[in-house]
């Protein structure tokens, strides 16, 4: 019904660009069978980022399961930088080749949206960032994307199957659909509060029909203390400057007694207009900019054949490993067999290249969503927009 690929078609090595099949047709026919050593690099990030957030391990992982190869790979999470080795393959190239396009398309789209929403909860400067793309992207893509979006950053997700996958309750508030069915914002709001189990946060939709310091005040007054945030989603056609509408709404809650109320904020968001809204905003719903996030354009690339370092032009060749300071996040990549640095600075030094499988197996344990996301916000301490 759905024009996607199964699982068992991706684990299968039918999710590949002909080329390799052919190549692989090739080495069988001339009887090589060389084992090779690759690696996964990033050449330059898109846009003006200056790093990325690491995802799609978990998933790589998994694909890899079973065949005779070694894998060592940054932790899921991690911050990564251009140039640096961010996973490792090693094994017959006969055996795995196929799965390069795989590899690439769990990487390169899972970091994006990862940083992407990394991005986007370091602009909030602690304030709450919920998941809303997934409308904007095919619905059997939508656990991938809210999971990344979760782990880079955002504090819920929407989908309630996306929700259930990472262990979390699905986050929303309501939709104009409500109200205009209603036939008033005021009606909605007291149908969701009567209706909805009060765990849920009362956070009310006021930009539907009239105008949006006026509604905020009207479910002000029929919620009371019950609501807790009134949400802007106003279209482009009729906004004009947010800054000013949310100035103007602020102050008219504060002014009658409902400084409590807050304001969430949602529609065409991204890391810039986050930060330019910072001064009213209480939290943002981030939709398209994060489910439509630009990829990350990884490569990967033959470094060594059967034990001899080798590289096409622009990589270098050999094995290597990457290292980092635990204090002032000073990076190197070297040769694998160099020893490992030591820092001007003084602090200790961790390898950021760790076995994940051996010989299809693997090898450490893999994190839960929660922990990937709590390593993720402790990157955000130290990188910058």
């Amino acid at each position: 019904m759905f024009h996607t690929a199964r699982e068992d078609d991706i684990k299968a090595g039918r999710i590949t660009d002909v080329y390799f099949l052919r190549t692989l047709e090739i080495l069988d026919r001339e009887k090589i069978d060389a084992v090779v050593e690759a690696e996964v690099t990033l050449k330059a990030f898109p846009e003006s980022w200056t790093w990325g957030i690491l995802a799609g391990i978990e998933e790589v992982a998994g694909l890899l399961t079973g065949l005779p190869v070694d894998v060592d790979a940054f932790r899921e999470g991690s911050s990564f930088r251009v140039g640096e080795p961010i996973l490792t393959v090693r094994g017959p190239y006969r055996e795995w080749g196929h799965y390069e396009t795989a590899i690439l398309g769990l990487l390169c789209q899972a970091s994006g949206i990862a940083t992407k929403a990394a991005r986007c909860k370091r602009a909030a400067d602690g304030r709450t960032v919920i998941s809303f793309g997934a409308r904007r992207m095919h619905p059997v893509l939508a656990p991938m994307i809210e999971r990344n979006a979760f782990i880079g950053g955002c504090d819920g997700v929407a989908v309630v199957k996306s929700a259930e996958l990472i262990k979390e309750e699905p986050v929303g508030t309501m939709p104009h659909t409500l109200v205009l069915i209603l036939g008033d914002t005021v009606k909605a709001a007291k149908a969701f509060d009567a209706s909805i189990d009060p765990r849920v946060k009362r956070v009310v939709l006021i930009d539907t029909l009239s105008d949006e310091k006026f509604e905020a005040l009207r479910v002000a007054e029929a919620l009371g203390e019950r609501l807790f945030a009134v949400r802007l989603d106003t279209p482009s056609s009729r906004r004009g400057d947010m800054l000013e509408i949310l100035r103007e709404v602020r102050w008219e809650l504060n002014y009658r007694g409902f400084s409590w109320v807050k304001l969430f904020i949602s529609g065409g968001l991204d890391e810039a207009e986050i930060q330019r809204l910072n001064p009213l905003a209480d939290a943002y719903g981030v939709g398209t900019a994060i489910s439509n996030a630009p990829v990350m354009n990884f490569a990967l690339d033959l470094v060594e054949i059967d034990g001899r370092p080798i590289a096409k032009r622009g990589k270098r060749s050999g094995r290597k490993a990457a290292y980092r300071c635990r204090g002032c996040r000073l990076r190197w990549v070297l040769p694998a067999d160099a020893s490992p640095p030591a820092c001007p600075c003084g602090d200790s030094v961790e390898s950021l290249l760790m076995p994940l499988l051996r010989n299809g197996c693997i090898v450490r344990k893999l994190p839960t969503t929660q922990e990937i996301r709590s390593r993720v916000l402790e990157e955000l301490d130290y990188l910058a927009l």
